[in-house]
């Protein structure tokens, strides 16, 4: 039992669960600003450590900062009238400029950078800052702070029921992937109903207690789309891991790893999840 990990569960899940339910917006959009600016420095450390790849970083600090400044300060042109989907449009922006930009540090680079680095450098800008933002973004909509909990719920809980999956059946002939040894078919499986399950319930407790009309049908569906997207993100930060041949993405929270390490996989959901939640209108 590692008392180092439960611990920092103990003391963290409510101070991150207090922001996210009680947290103005300008609290949250300062607090997901600098989990992006702390979770692209672990992804940068990594490449660099392994010498794999020497991401250009001053252009992955400079568009996470724009991505996130324009979150905080909520600048829209004339032409976004609605918030969101100008935000949505921004970071588009944002992305396209900084591939031009990549393209250009690295033709006058005199070699010191190529196109393994560039690729690297923009990935982290769209994996991580774009796709935290539509936290903040979620949250923002109409039972928003309702709604971002299907993200938590589909993530962290595919992950504690995969792991009781694979115990219970002791998988060990049916490997998922070489990526990630240790996951198996039947715990993605197993991961995967018990995220639905967890968020059925969610559902019912919410349209009891707080007065929604969740449709169990609709998000039945979606929570088991969002723990596959979930389990896809969980293999992405492994597959980056492996590559790079570490553990951890870093030693920031004890007995957990690093920031990325916990966020991994609802790192994909969040954005799946915004469009699902918000294209049934809930």
């Amino acid at each position: 039992m590692d008392i180092k990990r439960i611990m920092t569960s103990v003391l963290g899940l409510p101070i991150v669960a207090s922001i996210l339910i009680w947290g103005s917006k300008e609290v949250t959009d300062v607090f997901f600003a600098l989990v992006a600016i702390i979770a692209i420095s672990e992804y940068f450390g990594a490449f660099e450590k392994s010498g794999k790849a020497h991401p250009i970083k001053w252009i992955g600090y400079v568009s996470s900062a724009c991505i996130a400044g324009l979150r905080i300060f909520h600048l829209h042109t004339t032409a976004m009238v609605d918030a969101d989907t100008g935000m949505t449009n921004i970071m588009f922006y944002i992305v396209i400029i900084a591939l031009f930009v990549i393209f250009f540090h690295i033709l006058n680079s005199g070699m010191k950078k190529n196109i393994i680095d560039g690729a690297v450098t923009l990935f982290g800008i769209v994996y991580i800052p774009v796709f935290v933002m539509y936290f903040p973004i979620l949250l923002n909509q109409v039972n928003g702070r309702i709604l971002i909990w299907y993200v938590f719920i589909s993530g962290w809980g595919t992950d504690i029921f995969a792991y009781l999956a694979g115990k219970l059946w002791n998988t060990k002939k049916h490997k998922f992937s070489k990526i990630s040894p240790n996951k198996s078919i039947e715990g993605c499986i197993g991961g995967a109903v018990g995220a639905m399950v967890l968020a059925i319930i969610f559902t019912v407790i919410c349209n009891k207690y707080f007065f929604t009309n969740i449709s169990y049908i609709y998000i039945g569906v979606i929570s088991l789309v969002l723990s596959i997207v979930g389990q896809i993100g969980d293999f992405a930060a492994s597959s980056i891991k492996r590559y790079n041949e570490i553990k951890d993405y870093s030693n920031l929270i004890p007995g957990h790893g690093g920031l990325l390490d916990r966020i991994d996989s609802i790192l994909f959901i969040a954005p799946v999840a915004y469009f699902l939640l918000i294209s049934i209108g809930m």
